[in-house]
């Protein structure tokens, strides 16, 4: 089955809804969602998303404590564009419904997080991330020109080598013709032909055992672009959250949202000792590289499985107010806020690398787009600063918007594009296979390619991995496309990238520290 688009979008959460908007009014546009609208990243932010908005702070401020926490890796170019178009973007999100908090004089209810100088982050309530996406998706289902394909899963976008065209990763006329799309409720291969394509399928958390993204956040975009021989960068820099809720039993891993910490959280030791200045003069609110690392550290030196995050000497009425998420996820493991200090642990959280692209968010791979978490675009460097993930999403979403409706001007649909073809396949008999290798991966990374690293563990981490790489192949090769199996295949190819990108790199820097080059290299 072949459908034809203008614009085919893959992902749905705030960088491919925003983009899916901007465009519709120009083509016609398909938006792949491999569960429900809601089942994203976006989704599940609490924070809040940055911009300036009164005085005392400028775009000046918002620059320099990007650049910081980014630690000298950042591309200034992006760092101003995002700080500069940000206030137009949240006028844009105001005008498609979202409703963030405000005070009783009418001025919106800037929260402080780690990094920041100054309250500059918009939020609804702790929850942030889920109502800009409800208004998103009330948006989207409300236009003629967006067609919506949920629980539809890509395999791979179409490029000349599915024509037997051969390319290298050196090449710059690369294309992209669409995806290959599986039909999750026919089990079907679906070819889906578009002029442009936008790459927006969010992060990697998934491939580590312990994380705050969805099950679902695999990878999948910036595997498929490898495939495709697309240039993918600073994969090594992966940021961990400090503060998920410890309860080992849950998956995804709860997130207790850093503005917890600039509402006035203080992490302790389990005997109650605070320990953040002994790491920064910032204490508690610190760049989370090093509050993370500072965590993970106690809790190698004291044995202990989590540290203690504190708000119990705030007033009560006011932490169940900002915190109305977090106080009932406590309450229903009994765990009052207000009275209880809260178990926390680090989890992988953030990937600051990805598909590489330029300022109008353009890959290495002509017609083909990529914007939010799977996306490189040089705004987080190694780290990125709090809040600054939505805000990029949107003001990339727009740049690339705005270049490919003047793209499809000049863009033919190829339709020379064979269908998927799984001759001699059959469904895999042993799913024990594919279950247990998905385990093998998160545990190899977990263990070896987690918040600090050495030699020694990376080149383990890489041999075991290629073992795995191997099995998988050859099983993939056989075997009818199924989601699971697709989704082991990204895992691995995401592993494999951060690996490689992680002993290429002889230093640490922000959210890349290894034991074997403790220092940084001279900028």
């Amino acid at each position: 089955m072949k459908r034809e688009y203008d614009f085919l979008v893959i992902g749905s959460g705030i960088a491919g809804l925003s983009y899916a908007l901007k465009v519709a009014d120009y083509g016609k546009v398909a938006v792949v969602s491999k569960t429900e609208l809601k089942e994203t990243n976006t989704a599940y932010a609490q924070g809040g998303i940055a911009s300036v908005t009164y005085d005392p702070d400028t775009f000046e401020k918002h620059i320099n404590d990007t650049l910081i926490a980014g630690d000298g890796e950042c591309n200034v170019e992006a760092v101003k564009k995002v700080v500069k178009e940000a206030p137009e973007q949240i006028k844009q999100l105001l005008q498609w419904g979202t409703d963030f908090d405000k005070k009783k004089d009418g001025q919106f209810d800037l929260h402080r997080e780690g990094g920041h100088s100054e309250h500059r982050i918009l939020h609804h309530k702790d929850n942030t991330g889920a109502e800009i996406q409800r208004a998103l998706i009330e948006e989207v289902h409300s236009h003629p020109s967006i067609d919506v394909l949920q629980y539809h899963f890509a395999v791979d976008i179409i490029t000349q080598h599915h024509m037997g065209k051969v390319t290298e990763p050196w090449m710059r006329d690369i294309e992209c013709y669409g995806a290959y799309v599986l039909n999750k409720n026919t089990g079907a291969i679906e070819t889906i032909l578009a002029k442009t394509t936008m790459m927006a399928t969010g992060g990697i958390g998934s491939v580590y055992h312990t994380t705050t993204n969805p099950l679902i956040a695999t990878g999948d975009g910036i595997a498929m672009v490898f495939r495709a021989k697309g240039i993918i960068e600073n994969m090594e820099f992966i940021q961990f959250h400090p503060t998920s809720l410890y309860n080992p039993s849950e998956r995804p891993s709860f997130l207790i949202t850093e503005a917890m910490r600039g509402y006035g959280g203080i992490l302790r030791r389990q005997n109650g000792q605070e320990f953040m200045e002994e790491y920064d003069e910032r204490g508690c609110l610190a760049p989370r590289d090093i509050v993370a690392r500072a965590i993970d550290n106690e809790l190698k030196l004291s044995g202990d499985e989590y540290v203690f995050l504190d708000v119990t000497h705030k007033s009560a009425e006011e932490t169940r107010n900002h915190f109305p998420t977090i106080y009932n996820k406590c309450m229903s493991l009994g765990i009052d806020i207000t009275k209880d200090m809260i178990p926390v642990v680090p989890a992988a959280h953030y990937l600051c690398g990805g598909i590489k692209v330029d300022l109008n968010g353009r890959s290495s791979i002509n017609q083909l787009y990529a914007t939010g978490e799977c996306s490189s675009t040089g705004l987080h460097g190694a780290n990125r600063l709090a809040s600054n993930s939505l805000i990029e999403a949107l003001v990339f979403s727009d740049a690339a918007a705005k270049d490919a409706i003047e793209t499809i001007k000049n863009i033919e649909i190829n339709r020379r594009i064979p269908d998927w073809n799984d001759e001699g396949t059959s469904h895999p008999e042993e799913m024990i296979l594919i279950t247990q290798s998905n385990r093998e991966v998160q545990q190899i990374m977990s263990k070896y390619v987690g918040i600090v690293r050495s030699n020694i563990r990376l080149n383990r981490a890489y041999d075991r991995l290629e073992v795995i790489y191997r099995e998988t192949e050859k099983l993939y090769q056989d075997s009818k496309v199924s989601e699971k199996i697709c989704h082991l295949r990204n895992k691995i190819n995401v592993g494999y990238l951060i690996i490689k990108m992680a002993r290429k790199r002889k230093e640490s820097r922000g959210l890349h520290y290894t034991i074997d080059y403790p220092n940084k290299l001279e900028d």
